[in-house]
């Protein structure tokens, strides 16, 4: 069995179905964007045309829009998460048990690079094989049940272990983070993850801080690193970074995405700010004023 040859077409599929999918969830968000932009508009310069009732039925339809985009991201990590595990699993799979069908028939005087060569690749099949779970594992949905803060609590501890990042995580304690519903929490948190998945790929940093932050009308999320700073051509493709997602998140919730670089003179580093309303993850619930006592993680 010619184990390499399955390998590729395999990794070409699942990288196929990877872009493929894609192409809705970009497609919501586009739609998200552009409907978060004109909800602001009308708030920012009322006029008498632009009623208020316009504006709340714009930007309910913003939300909706938000759901839209929430399930149809979640579908298609679903969908690449099963990919990866029953197909690409397999494969990578067999080709354990091919390499170990080459160890055992390698002859006792072949030469010392083949058993070299061997190891080599036994070694990159398991990183492989591990960066393939830990993909697995964020594409799934989080466990909300016991709340965002335990949620990203968790993650920020595996993210710190996978990556061996110097992690430090920080939350307010504000008993209104008890009270966000699933599509609110699965907002919050996958901008988070995605914050943080950003400083892996692209800062080049030993360290990193997530802070959860409250006031009386906005919860912010600030991701801090101390990697290369924010490449010049960041603003330019959205997409590269996850940022379009990112934003249209937070607008959904009557918030925003701020990326801001170190100032000059100071070490490099990248400082990310997603803020949502309260009022809008919350709805018309009342809200307590939040405590100034925090607790580190």
């Amino acid at each position: 069995m010619d184990t390499s040859t399955v390998v590729r077409m395999h990794a070409h599929s699942a990288a196929a179905l990877a872009s493929d999918a894609q192409q809705p969830e970009q497609r919501a968000s586009e739609r998200l964007a552009s409907r978060s932009r004109a909800a602001r508009k009308p708030a920012a310069a009322a006029t008498p045309a632009a009623s208020r009732d316009d504006v709340a039925r714009l930007q309910a339809r913003v939300r909706e829009l938000a759901a839209e985009l929430t399930r149809t991201q979640e579908a298609t990590r679903r969908q690449v998460a099963h990919e990866l595990h029953d197909s690409v699993g397999a494969e990578l799979t067999a080709a354990r048990f091919a390499l170990a069908g080459i160890e055992t028939w390698l002859p006792a005087d072949a030469p010392a690079q083949c058993a070299a060569a061997l190891a080599t690749a036994q070694r990159s099949l398991d990183a492989v094989t591990e960066a393939a779970q830990h993909a697995v594992a964020d594409l799934h949905a989080p466990t909300l049940d016991k709340g965002i803060v335990n949620a990203l609590s968790h993650w920020t501890h595996s993210f710190a272990a996978r990556t061996g990042l110097r992690m430090s995580f920080v939350c307010a304690a504000d008993a209104r983070l008890t009270r966000l519903s699933a599509d609110a929490s699965l907002a919050v948190f996958r901008v988070a993850q995605e914050a943080l998945n950003n400083v892996a790929k692209h800062a080049r940093a030993v360290g990193a801080d997530m802070r959860i932050e409250t006031t009386a009308t906005h919860l912010s999320i600030v991701v801090s690193d101390d990697g290369i700073g924010i490449p010049p051509h960041a603003g330019q493709d959205e997409r590269q970074f996850g940022l379009a997602g990112m934003r249209a998140r937070c607008n959904a919730f009557d918030g925003e995405l701020r990326i801001t670089a170190a100032p000059a003179g100071q070490p490099l580093g990248t400082t990310v700010q997603a803020r949502f309303a309260w009022k809008a993850l919350l709805g018309n619930a009342s809200r307590p004023r939040a405590r100034r006592t925090a607790i580190r993680l």
